[in-house]
Formats: structure tokens, C-alpha cells, sequence
């Protein structure tokens, strides 16, 4: 099977986003009264938006979760992002792959806000891939785990879910590209993860990113 259009996730799949991001969170809610390790602050937010999680967040710390903060959050994460992001290996050969596999037709799909998701993928050189075919979570009525980004990005691509491959690497988001009708294929650096990501629904879990290709020419 061949498909219509590719779909990728951004932290996590094409830049190595998590642990920097989730540092720099981990500390601010360290300020505000609320202490986790990084492997736990990783277990509660890897793969969703911070304001999603205002509920969470503002009963540990006993504190309001409001606009100030989350500018203040923003803004240091982006200085850090800047100055430590690398993009994930393989994902050049990846993208160039799934462009040629779609007949162009890729996108990136994110529960993250616009501006982080541009910033990285101009910073580690892959935004030509996706200019002009950049989804947020942020803008859309739901965020992962709802479908929405992905229909909206394989719709704009004029792809049905179900003729769409998705590439994601957390359960939230394997359970948003499932829930889109498409077919998702989890990228899985770390063994431990694969039985939550196959249960959520991925079809095929693949360890390095530069296996890509070759799965992608596998199906022509």
C-alpha cells in the first residue's frame, strides 16, 4: 500500500525537543511549589500542551496557572531551545523520503504551539519540507488526543485519514492519528516504550529514524 500523504509529529520525531522543553517546565513548576524528577515530569507531559493540563498543575502548586507564567515559560524555553536543540538522526533522510513516497505531499502535525514548531524546524533545517503545511494543536477546537490536527492536515493536503500514514513516538499521539482513520507507525528509540505505543494503536514500531526510507520503499 502506498500512501497518499505522510503526517509527522514534530518533538520527539524530528527534533529532540522533549528533554529540553520538559527541563525547562520541570524547574518552573519546581518555583511554584510543585517538585518531580525529570523522568516524572516527562511521564505527565510528554506529548500534551501545558494549558491542558491547568487543572493538574494548578492543584499540585496551589497557585493560578496564568498568562504571565505561561509567557514566562515560553520565553525560557525558547532561549533554551535555541541554544541546545539538534534535530533527530535520520530525520533529514526521513522527510526527503516521505516527500518523494507522497508526491510531495507531507505535513507536520503538532499538539505544540506554531512559533515553537517553526522555530524548530527552521533551526535544524527542514522547514522548507513543510512551509506552508504546518498544523498546531493550539489552533485547532481539540488538541491530540483528539484527531483534529491530523484531519485538518491530510484534509489541506487533500488526502482522506485513511489513505494517510502517520509518524509519531507517544501514545497520545499514536491515539490522535489512529482516531483520524490513518495508519500510524511509531518511532520507538526506547524498547520499554513499545508495548503503550502498540496499544494505543501503532501498526509498526521502527527504532532509528533512518529506517524510514527503506519501510517507505519496502511498500512501492
Amino acid at each position: 500500500m502506498k500512501f497518499e500523504a505522510i503526517l509527522f509529529d514534530c518533538d520527539g520525531v524530528l527534533v529532540d525537543s522533549e528533554p529540553i522543553t520538559n527541563g525547562v517546565l520541570r524547574d518552573m513548576l519546581e518555583e511554584s511549589g510543585w517538585t518531580l524528577t525529570s523522568a516524572e515530569c516527562m511521564r505527565v507531559f510528554v506529548g500534551k500542551s501545558v494549558r491542558d493540563e491547568r487543572g493538574l498543575i494548578e492543584a499540585r502548586t496551589g497557585r493560578p496557572l496564568t498568562d504571565d507564567w505561561m509567557a514566562d515559560f515560553y520565553g525560557r524555553r525558547n532561549v533554551e531551545l535555541r541554544e541546545r536543540l539538534q534535530v533527530v538522526a535520520g530525520a533529514h533522510e526521513a522527510v526527503a523520503a516521505a516527500h518523494a513516497h507522497a508526491a510531495g505531499l507531507i505535513a507536520c502535525a503538532s499538539g505544540a504551539d506554531r512559533f515553537k514548531v517553526e522555530m524548530q524546524l527552521a533551526h535544524v533545517g527542514l522547514m522548507d519540507w513543510f512551509a506552508g503545511r504546518v498544523f498546531s494543536g493550539h489552533e485547532m477546537p481539540r488538541s491530540k488526543p483528539a484527531p483534529d490536527v491530523y484531519l485538518a492536515a491530510a484534509a489541506h493536503l487533500g488526502a482522506a485519514g485513511a489513505c494517510s500514514l502517520v509518524i509519531e513516538d507517544t501514545s497520545i499521539g499514536v491515539t490522535a492519528g489512529v482516531a483520524a482513520g490513518a495508519t500510524v507507525w511509531a518511532y520507538c528509540p526506547t524498547a520499554g516504550h513499545g508495548p503503550a505505543l502498540e496499544q494505543a494503536g501503532a501498526s509498526r514500531l521502527f527504532a532509528r529514524m533512518g529506517d524510514l526510507p527503506a519501510l517507505l520503499a519496502a511498500l512501492n
